[in-house]
C-alpha cells in the first residue's frame, strides 16, 4: 500500500538514536536542549520548548498565555481535533472560524465579521488559534493586524508547516503570534517519532512553558518560594504535567532536522508533478498562495461536482489499487463531542462543503515517481470514464 504520508529515516537517524541509547542520558540529557536551539534557530524565533507531542505543545500554550474558566478560543474547524481541545482541556469556551475556499485556512475577513459581532455581545475570545492547513501559512500579516484590535493572543497550530515560510518569514518566526506550536509525528514533515515543540519570542512564556511540562517543578533557587538546603532541592511551584521529550526523540529530531530543506524540496517536486499530470481533470487543485512557501504535509485534491464518480467511490477505487488515501479533516464542528456542545451541521459551510469533496493523495519526501505515476494513472481512469 502507497500510504498518503511516511517518515523518511535514514541510517544517519538511526545511528543518532543507537548513540543514545549508548549514552548516560535517556531523558533529560543534553540532546532535547541542543534540538531545541536548533529548532529556535532555523525558525528565528528566540525560545524553544520541546514537549512529547503537539497536543502537549497546544496545552501548555494555551496555559501559558492564561486561558482558563469563563474565557474562550477561536480555531478552525478544518483541523484535527487537537486544535480546539487544547481550549476545553484549559475550561475555556471553543468556537470556530470559517475556511478561506482557496487556502482552506482560517478565512481573516470572516474572522473579523466575527470578532465584531463578539464585542458587541462582550464575548471577544482570549486567544484565536491559525491552523497552517497542509503546511501552507495563514494569512499572518492579517490576523496579526485583529489581534492588536481585538486584543487577542495567537498561538499558529504549524503542526503541518515546519520548514515553510510567510512573505520572507519562516513559520515559527512568531512574526505576528504569541506562540507556534510545531508537530513532528512521523507523516509530518520531520519526525522524533512522536514529539512538540513550542517557538516563541518571549522568554517568560518560554520559561513558564518549561516548568508546566515537568510537573511544576523548579530547581532555580530564583523562583523558589523557600531557597537553600541541599542540592537535591526542587519545589513545585505549579500544577504541571509529564509532557517532556526524551533524548531518543530529540536526537532522531536533530538529524531529521538536518533535512528538513530537502524534504520540503523534494515535496514540491512531487506536487508540480501533481498539478501537471492531473490539471485536465474534474479535480480541484491545491491552490498556493503566492506569499507563501508552503512546507507541502499535504495534497489535498477536491472531487468536481460533474465529475463521473463521487468522493466515496474514487476514494474506495484508490484503496482498491493499493493506494492509502486519507480525508484531512472531518471538521471539528461535526463531531459526537462537540454536537453535545451545541455545534450543528451547517454552522461552518464553507469547511462542510470542502470536507465532503476532499481526499488527501500520497506525498512525502521519499515517494517514488513511479509510485506517484501509479497514483496518477489510476485517477485518471477513474475520472475520465
Amino acid at each position: 500500500m502507497i500510504p498518503y504520508g511516511r517518515q523518511s529515516v535514514s541510517e544517519k537517524d538511526i545511528q543518532a538514536v543507537v548513540d543514545v541509547l549508548r549514552s548516560d542520558f535517556l531523558t533529560q540529557g543534553p540532546r532535547v536542549p541542543a534540538f531545541e536551539r536548533a529548532v529556535a534557530a532555523h525558525v528565528g524565533a528566540k525560545h524553544a520548548v520541546a514537549v512529547n507531542s503537539a497536543t502537549s505543545a497546544l496545552h501548555l500554550a494555551c496555559l501559558v498565555l492564561g486561558l482558563g474558566a469563563g474565557d474562550a478560543l477561536w480555531t478552525s474547524p478544518n483541523s484535527f481535533v487537537a486544535s480546539s481541545n487544547c481550549g476545553l482541556y484549559c475550561g475555556a469556551r471553543v468556537d470556530f472560524v470559517d475556511i478561506d475556499p482557496r487556502t482552506y485556512n482560517m478565512c481573516p475577513r470572516d474572522l473579523r465579521r466575527k470578532l465584531e459581532t463578539a464585542r458587541s455581545a462582550g464575548r471577544l475570545p482570549k486567544i484565536v488559534v491559525p491552523v497552517h492547513f497542509s503546511g501552507q501559512s495563514c494569512d499572518m500579516d492579517a490576523i496579526g493586524e485583529l489581534a492588536r484590535e481585538f486584543g487577542f493572543r495567537v498561538i499558529e497550530d504549524a503542526s503541518h508547516a515546519i520548514g515553510g515560510s510567510w512573505r520572507g518569514s519562516p513559520v515559527g518566526s512568531c512574526a505576528h503570534s504569541d506562540i507556534a506550536v510545531f508537530s513532528f509525528h512521523p507523516v509530518k514533515i520531520i519526525t522524533s517519532g512522536e514529539g512538540g515543540m513550542i517557538v516563541t519570542n518571549d522568554a517568560a512564556l518560554a520559561s513558564r512553558a518549561i516548568e508546566l511540562r515537568s510537573h511544576g517543578v523548579t530547581r532555580d533557587p530564583d523562583r523558589m518560594v523557600r531557597p537553600g538546603g541541599g542540592a537535591w532541592r526542587y519545589e513545585q511551584i505549579g500544577l504541571g504535567f509529564n509532557y517532556r521529550m526524551t533524548e531518543m526523540q530529540a536526537a532522531l529530531g536533530l538529524s531529521q532536522l538536518e533535512e528538513l530543506v530537502r524534504f520540503v524540496v523534494a515535496r514540491h517536486a512531487l506536487a508540480a508533478r501533481y498539478d501537471v499530470a492531473l490539471s485536465g481533470l474534474p479535480l480541484v487543485l491545491p491552490w498556493r498562495h503566492p506569499d507563501s512557501y508552503s512546507a507541502l504535509h499535504l495534497y489535498v485534491v477536491q472531487i468536481e461536482d460533474h465529475a463521473p464518480i463521487g468522493r466515496m467511490e474514487l476514494f474506495e477505487r484508490l484503496r482498491e489499487e493499493g493506494i492509502g488515501v486519507n480525508v484531512h479533516y472531518i471538521p471539528i464542528h461535526t463531531q459526537p463531542y462537540y454536537s453535545a456542545l451545541g455545534f450543528e451541521v451547517g454552522d461552518f459551510p464553507l469547511a462542510e462543503r470542502y470536507y465532503s469533496r476532499a481526499i488527501s493523495l500520497p506525498l512525502y519526501a521519499d515517494m517514488s515517481e513511479a509510485d506517484q505515476d501509479h497514483v496518477i494513472s489510476v485517477l485518471i481512469e477513474a475520472l475520465r470514464r
